[in-house]
């Protein structure tokens, strides 16, 4: 099945949230929901595959939720692989037998869907499962069909500070199954961005971060560790989080639990049965449909 898809939810539908590090996106849509704010849905069960390290044991006891830990590590080990990468076809098949091995570990809990919030390994379970997961980039921006601001942890960020953008976005989308190619990448429906945030260059320039990108040529990441466009990528990653993610997340969850999107056999998307780009969310208007 294709992870494309959008079904009819019961009311109030159970989610598993996955996680992988400190889970800040996880706990601000568990805050959330337990406040009432939206409460289209329920939390049923959390999921990570760093057991040891990440706050998903912490954020389980707290709302008093079953997890299920599936160290991804262990597992790569125990099938003789000591890095976790998808760069063989050996890396490939362990990571569809890691999926397989959660898929069964989550069948207990009859979930509807589920909520990636932070949660790293790209894994096929959208094939079983819609999965929801916010990115921090605007990915209704294309150049030549290409959505350029894809990619992983603070990729985005950086594209944007270097194309001179004044604000950032978060998005939302149904994640897409992962079979090893860069152009499934953050490739699902946008069903919601957040309202812009204003970027903050602390006094750099636009030209300053570009000499910044032309001197890490031929360097390793750790040698050019906390550079300028570093330092401004991840200070505004963290403002795009606090007012993009726990903005946007939370309400698009929400919708899609009440069942206010859907999708055209063409691709195209529908909000309260209408036909939009996206939706537009923040903090204090209604949601906001976008045009096509």
């Amino acid at each position: 099945m294709s992870s494309t898809f959008f079904q009819t939810f019961p009311e109030k539908p159970a989610a598993a949230v996955f996680l992988s590090g400190t889970g800040t996106n996880a706990a601000k849509l568990l805050e959330v929901w337990r406040s009432g704010a939206f409460f289209g849905w329920t939390p049923r069960v959390l999921v990570t595959d760093k057991p040891e390290t990440s706050r998903a044991r912490a954020l389980a006891a707290q709302y008093g939720l079953p997890l299920v830990e599936h160290d991804i590590a262990k597992f790569y080990r125990e099938r003789g692989l000591e890095k976790i990468a998808l760069t063989s076809e050996r890396a490939l098949q362990v990571r569809e037998e890691w999926t397989g091995a959660l898929i069964r570990l989550l069948m207990p809990y009859s979930v509807q869907f589920g909520i990636l919030a932070g949660f790293v390994p790209l894994s096929n379970i959208t094939c079983v499962l819609p999965c929801l997961n916010v990115h921090p980039g605007d990915l209704t921006l294309e150049e030549d069909g290409r959505r350029y601001l894809a990619g992983l942890q603070r990729l985005p960020v950086e594209t944007a500070l270097l194309r001179g953008h004044t604000s950032l976005r978060s998005s939302v989308i149904i994640a897409q199954a992962f079979t090893g190619g860069a152009k499934e990448m953050d490739s699902g429906p946008v069903l919601g961005i957040s309202a812009p945030v204003p970027v903050d260059l602390a006094g750099a320039t636009v030209d300053e971060l570009k000499a910044c990108q032309a001197a890490r040529q031929g360097k390793k990441p750790a040698e050019y560790r906390g550079d300028l466009l570093m330092q401004a990528a991840e200070r505004n990653l963290e403002n795009l989080k606090e007012h993009g993610d726990w903005v946007v997340f939370p309400q698009t969850v929400d919708d899609f639990a009440r069942n206010k999107f859907s999708l055209d056999p063409d691709g195209t998307l529908r909000y309260e049965g209408k036909p939009v780009k996206t939706v537009e969310y923040s903090e204090n208007a209604a949601p906001r449909p976008v045009a096509l």
